[in-house]
Order: structure tokens, then C-alpha cells, then sequence
């Protein structure tokens, strides 16, 4: 086929300038750098998606990376209280400033906005896309090495917006060992492949819990179902987290950048090597 010669304003011919996919990607902060973006998802609520989403900019930090996290989860936000943050958000000519935590982490967040954090978040959906979108091209973003976007649950029209107006380098998708929860995430990796958005792995939160007295693995949920779902689909296992009620603690008191265990350093080794 040639190529269009001819000015398209008044034509209707199909040729493959019309017919290119269009690049609905926002554009950046001018002040803003942003390397790496990669979101957090879920098919369903309650599976621990923040918890990962904090664990993960954690322990980035913790390897020197410049590390943010854009709660994309609009109406019920619960970064900045893992974090401790408290206070409002900021800005100045250039636009909206991120709170900072205590190691150096990058956050924004609905509840920044609110004269209250337990005032709820009663939007319609277009004004929920439209924050999810201010958030990347109106907050300054400080030379990001990694940004974890926290995604709401499901495939709806906030998970569309995020995953169509910012550029990600792939998505982590959060589970729990339910057999009904592992067909949920075939639907989360179904909406990427359409999306074309490469799937880094998945973690299966509340896989199993560690009993003080025999030190045994027991799994209150039946066994894990991660691993079939994972081969199917051709994505690593990146982490099986257990019930772990000193984690919730640290959430609740704010201090999530204190936590110790090992669980997820494979993953965050799997997510580097993915993303170099």
C-alpha cells in the first residue's frame, strides 16, 4: 500500500495513518522522571494488595531505589496510614508536591485531600479517572526509580484508566488461595493481556500460617492453587506470604517501613531482573 499523500482533515479513507493505535498515554510533570511503573492489581478486595504494594516500595528502597507509590485506589486509600502519613497534601506553581516518608518514599493519595480520612470518597467514575490522571501529570515525581501503582480492585473503569493513561512496565497481580479467587485472577490477567501489559508475577497473600508452638505450615484457606494458575499462564510465583498478624500491627501503627521477614525478597529479584 502507498503511503497517504493527500490531507486527511477532509477524507474518509482508511489508511494506516487513520488506522495507527492511538497513544492515550498522559504526559509527565515537566519537573517529574519517572523510570520504572509498574501496578499492583487484584481481581477481588481484600486479598492484602496495598500491604504488597507497601512491602514492594519498601523493600525497592531498601536497594537503594528511588521509590514512589501512587494510590490509584480512590476511594478507599490506605497507603498513607501504613506509612504514618497524616498530614495534607501540598503544592506550589508547578504543581502538587508528594508526602515524603520517614526512609525517603514518594507518596500521594486521596486521603491527602480530605479534611478527614474517614470522609468518604462519594465520586462518580469519570472524576475518580480524572484524580488518577492528575496524579501522574500534576504531582512533581522526583527522579523515580520504581513507582508501584496501587490499583483499586477489579477490572473497572479506574483499572482502564491507569492501565491505558500511564506507560507501565508490567503489573504484579495479588491473590489469596481460594479456589474462587483463582478464577478472578485469570480474569486480572485476561484485562492485561488485552492491554498488552506484561505480567511480572503473582503473589498469593494469606497463603498459610506459621503455628508458634510446632512451627508447622498450617494452610487455613486449603492448599494453594497459585502455582497451577501461574503455570498456565507462564508468570512466576514471586511470593507466598503468610498470615502474619505483626504485619497489621506495624499498618496500624504507621510504621510499615519497619517490618522484617524474608517472603518477598525473591520476588523483588524476579521484578529487577524483568525490568532492567
Amino acid at each position: 500500500m502507498s503511503e497517504c499523500s493527500h490531507d486527511c482533515e477532509s477524507c474518509s479513507a482508511s489508511c494506516s495513518s487513520r488506522t495507527a493505535p492511538e497513544d492515550l498515554h498522559e504526559k509527565l510533570n515537566d519537573l517529574s522522571k519517572v523510570r520504572k511503573v509498574i501496578g499492583v492489581v487484584s481481581g477481588k478486595g481484600g486479598v492484602g494488595k496495598s500491604m504488597v504494594t507497601s512491602l514492594l516500595a519498601v523493600l525497592f528502597n531498601r536497594q537503594g531505589k528511588k521509590t514512589a507509590i501512587l494510590d490509584a485506589d480512590i476511594t478507599g486509600p490506605s497507603i498513607p496510614k501504613a506509612f504514618g502519613i497524616t498530614e495534607s497534601a501540598k503544592g506550589c506553581e508547578e504543581g502538587i508536591l508528594p508526602a515524603v516518608t520517614e526512609t525517603g518514599i514518594d507518596i500521594i493519595s486521596t486521603n491527602m485531600f480530605l479534611p478527614n480520612d474517614t470522609d468518604p470518597v462519594v465520586w462518580r467514575g469519570p472524576v475518580l479517572s480524572g484524580t488518577v490522571k492528575q496524579f501522574w501529570t500534576d504531582v512533581i515525581w522526583n527522579d523515580e526509580d520504581y513507582m508501584f501503582v496501587d490499583m483499586p480492585p477489579g477490572t473497572g473503569d479506574v483499572t482502564l484508566t491507569v492501565f491505558q493513561s500511564i506507560p507501565l512496565d508490567g503489573i504484579i497481580i495479588v491473590t489469596s488461595p481460594q479456589d474462587l479467587v483463582s478464577m478472578i485472577v485469570q480474569k486480572a490477567v485476561k484485562m492485561a493481556n488485552m492491554m498488552n501489559i506484561p505480567i511480572l508475577g503473582v503473589v498469593e497473600n494469606n497463603s498459610y500460617f506459621v503455628c508458634d508452638n510446632c512451627n508447622k505450615k498450617h494452610y487455613i484457606f486449603g492448599e494453594s492453587k497459585v502455582d497451577e494458575v501461574a503455570k498456565t499462564y507462564g508468570f512466576p510465583v514471586l511470593a507466598k506470604l503468610p498470615i502474619e498478624p505483626k504485619l497489621a500491627e506495624l499498618v496500624d501503627k504507621g510504621d510499615i517501613e519497619g517490618f522484617t521477614g524474608d517472603w518477598l525478597d525473591n520476588g523483588v529479584e524476579i521484578i529487577l531482573n524483568a525490568t532492567k
